[in-house]
């Protein structure tokens, strides 16, 4: 007991032996949030609650796992094993595992990822003739999952006459029968998606009330981490589960609530005391992440905002260095000013490139700081790419174990009834998938009657279909007796992936070979692990599928690693993760805050929430940039810096760093901000400006400007008339060669 509270403050204490009810744990960026959850699940154990009686819920497996092993460390690994701890959708999963037939499924559901829903909601607009272009399988999708996450299915949908109007003010309005063929289909295929897992937990608990009893009685204590994370389903789904005893925990901090986009609702733990009345409410203020300055920084940002619950986060640590802003003339500039003020760090030893990380608000951005990077030689790696299990070769062999385990899955069916190649071609499997829609059945069920429903099929095809049926069913037959690193091997061998993935050298086959060498290592693995634990009954097909099906859908990088690079992201990807350095990039208007963001006070505050994520990611140091002019979409854009800057405040400090524009720079371009929402585009007048640059007598030694490249010195001349060339040092950018007839330079002293 004493061990386990020792280590904590006076208010993370409080909030641990806190055992009256509901409580509200608002954790402020570095304020040992994890530290709250763990110690508190500890202290109820040692206060002789049961582990299977306590339910912690997180949005990831990887805080899970770290929450466990941090748990182990404080009461020992033998309670630690029976703890339900892990993500909304891989418990409630287990809850419908052992319900399914309740709500018309077998235990032996099939969970969809994104690319499954996406494929089976194209099948679909296909079916029903619709225009592809108008009906995006990916918007329609999004539109479904946003439904289920606002409790809507099918039905409810085609009843909501908001939700329709919406649809038909976008010329879509056959969403809602897209909805509905697209929940039947999953239905036949005995399958749900990751939206199905949360909806209908909600419906088992709201329409078996003894279920309800059932679980709520044996969840007598309920932690949620990430609370602001939430969504209405979720919040659903833990009223219904506390609703008699009330005995739940949230833990999150309104500051950093930035997934709106995925669903999240920030009114779940802003009206936290409104759902449960009698909540008492304990917030963690000091930071014991960043120094000081960073800390003032942030808080003066965020106190913008006005939908948030109040707080004044601190720190303790040292006064540390000013956040540093500085202004480039273009992203190419900006990214040389990063990677030379990177380089200039890590050659004072400082700080190292495994302490460095670049953020940025998207993906587009990352563009000419990866070329920078390269051109200097410098070890980086960006986070939030493509998934493991999301590679095609790993998806192929999931997709054949899936269908061992479920052959009704459809879109498993698809994706490898003709691979490798085996003769079933489109127009063979568009008749399969025509004979199981009219017949309201699933395609294996059709390969079951073929008599019945195939009748229509020509020979060779119709034997080559019961060929590869027959193949499955093989595979199916062994499932029950091999381990699921045994059958992998055996499928991979039969199915003809094997000898199809090994029968090239070149660099991308050495990749696919090596992703599948990976899966059969993480099979093995599987087992071992399922061994060692004494559940080898568990180290089959239908355990595994479980637990990767419910990885597949979040990119889980660690970032925090000891990798010797550079780490590149998005700022959503840097949520959670710390870094001693921190650059953010592209502190302009249109792109931070976004340009969806800007007639609506809600979305401008979440992109004021994004940026205090970003700048609470850094420990030590922090740099922010902008750039006047940068290429997005292939254009030339113009943009005024994001009014965030202002924000921060940073000019009331004693100093900004030696590249940081000029206080009066800075108050200029913030003018603009008043007087215009949307900065100018490119001026016709840029074309003209280059047909009088010779006037400007560039000559050698020249101090001149270049809207891309910024201040250099001309070293040298050559050539004439239209065909004079300028040697250019610039300050950031390097040595350039530059036609003076296009290279819109301008002389400055």
């Amino acid at each position: 007991m004493i061990d386990i509270l020792d280590s904590l403050s006076e208010v993370q204490r409080r909030a641990v032996e806190y055992n009256q009810g509901a409580q509200l744990v608002i954790a402020g960026a570095g304020s040992g949030k994890t530290r709250v959850l763990t110690h508190k699940i500890a202290y109820l154990l040692s206060q002789g609650v049961q582990p299977w009686n306590i339910l912690a819920l997180t949005f990831t497996n990887k805080a899970a796992t770290e929450m466990k092993e941090r748990i182990a460390d404080l009461v020992g690994a033998d309670q630690v094993r029976y703890l339900n701890m892990g993500t909304f959708h891989s418990l409630f999963a287990r809850i419908l595992r052992r319900e399914a037939q309740l709500l018309g499924y077998t235990s032996q559901f099939t969970i969809y990822d994104q690319g499954d829903v996406r494929a089976l909601i194209k099948h679909i607009i296909k079916e029903m003739g619709l225009d592809e272009k108008k009906y995006k399988a990916s918007n329609v999708a999004d539109r479904i999952s946003m439904a289920k996450n606002h409790l809507m299915d099918a039905r409810t949908y085609a009843q909501n006459h908001s939700v329709l109007s919406v649809d038909a003010a976008h010329h879509q309005e056959e969403t809602s029968n897209i909805y509905m063929r697209y929940s039947q289909r999953c239905h036949t295929a005995n399958a749900m998606d990751f939206d199905d897992l949360l909806l209908l937990t909600h419906r088992l608990l709201v329409n078996y009330d003894d279920i309800r009893r059932k679980y709520s009685s044996h969840f007598t204590h309920i932690l949620v981490d990430e609370y602001q994370d939430t969504n209405r389903v979720q919040q659903a789904i833990l009223l219904q589960l506390t609703m008699e005893h009330q005995n739940i925990c949230a833990v999150g901090d309104d500051a950093q609530s930035i997934y709106s986009f995925r669903g999240a609702n920030i009114e779940n733990i802003l009206n936290f005391t409104k759902t449960y009345p009698h909540a008492k409410i304990f917030k963690l203020e000091r930071n014991y992440r960043s120094t000081q300055s960073i800390v003032s920084a942030a808080d003066r940002l965020i106190s913008h905002n006005s939908f948030q619950i109040s707080k004044n986060t601190y720190s303790e640590n040292e006064v540390g260095d000013p956040i540093v802003y500085r202004q480039a003339f273009s992203d190419k500039e900006e990214a040389a000013i990063v990677c030379k003020d990177i380089m200039k760090q890590c050659k004072s030893g400082v700080f190292n490139v495994e302490d460095i990380a670049i953020l940025y608000r998207t993906n587009a951005q990352s563009r000419s700081i990866e070329e920078t990077l390269r051109k200097m030689n410098m070890p980086y790696r960006i986070y939030g790419g493509v998934s493991f299990y999301q590679r095609k070769e790993i998806k192929d062999i999931v997709a054949y174990l899936r269908l061992v385990s479920n052959p009704h899955d459809e879109e498993a069916l698809r994706r490898v009834i003709n691979y490798p190649i085996r003769g079933i071609g489109n127009a063979t499997l568009e008749k399969l998938s025509s004979a199981a829609t009219m017949a309201e059945i699933s395609i294996w069920e059709c390969l079951e009657k073929p008599d019945k429903y195939l009748s229509g099929l020509a020979k060779k095809s119709l034997n080559k279909v019961l060929e590869f049926k027959t193949m499955i069913d093989g595979f199916s037959s062994k499932a029950r007796d091999y381990d699921v690193f045994e059958l992998t091997k055996d499928i991979l061998r039969q199915s003809g992936m094997s000898a199809d993935i090994y029968a090239n050298n070149d660099a991308d086959v050495l990749a696919k070979q090596e992703n599948i060498e990976e899966f059969l290592a993480s099979a093995q693995e599987f087992v071992i692990n399922k061994r060692e634990e004494g559940n080898e009954h568990e180290a089959n097909l239908f355990f595994y599928l479980q637990e990767i099906s419910l990885q597949t859908d979040v990119e889980e990088n660690d970032a925090n690693g000891d990798e010797r690079m550079i780490k590149l992201m998005t700022v959503h990807s840097a949520k959670g993760l710390e870094f001693p350095l921190v650059y953010i990039v592209g502190l302009e208007e249109n792109i931070f805050p976004s340009p969806q963001s800007a007639d609506s006070p809600r979305a401008l505050e979440e992109e004021r929430r994004l940026f205090y994520v970003a700048i609470t990611r850094a420990k030590k140091k922090c740099v922010i940039t902008s750039a006047q002019n940068r290429y997005r979409y292939g254009q030339l854009e113009f943009n005024a810096p994001s009014r965030f800057i202002k924000e921060l405040e940073l000019f009331s400090q004693s100093s900004i760093g030696e590249h940081s524009c000029s206080s009066h720079s800075f108050h200029a371009s913030n003018n603009y901000l008043k007087s215009s929402r949307f900065p100018p585009k490119v001026s016709d007048s840029l074309a003209s400006e280059a047909s009088v640059l010779l006037d400007n007598k560039i000559v050698v030694g020249s101090r001149v400007e270049h809207s891309r490249f910024g201040l250099g010195r001309v070293t040298a001349i050559e050539g004439s008339g239209e065909n004079t060339k300028a040697c250019v040092t610039f300050n950031n950018c390097g040595e350039k060669v530059l036609l003076l007839k296009f290279a819109r330079l301008k002389v400055v002293s």
